[in-house]
């Protein structure tokens, strides 16, 4: 299985992520355990699996 490390701003803020969905600005992730997080105000821009990345943009409001 493939986890990824969700990352803003050059920072990695939350890892092992296995589940993300978007709902216009919002991104939603969930972990191996089933801890989630939202990110608001953000975009995924970019998802590398062969880096395990789960990249995110701030968005304007």
């Amino acid at each position: 299985m493939c986890e990824f490390n969700v990352i803003l701003n050059g920072e990695t803020l939350f890892k092992d992520v296995v589940y993300a969905k978007t709902e216009g600005n919002v991104v939603t992730v969930k972990n191996v355990l089933g801890e989630g997080k939202e990110f608001k105000n953000c975009k995924i821009t970019e998802v590398d699996v062969n880096s395990t990345r789960l990249v995110l943009t701030a968005v304007k409001p």
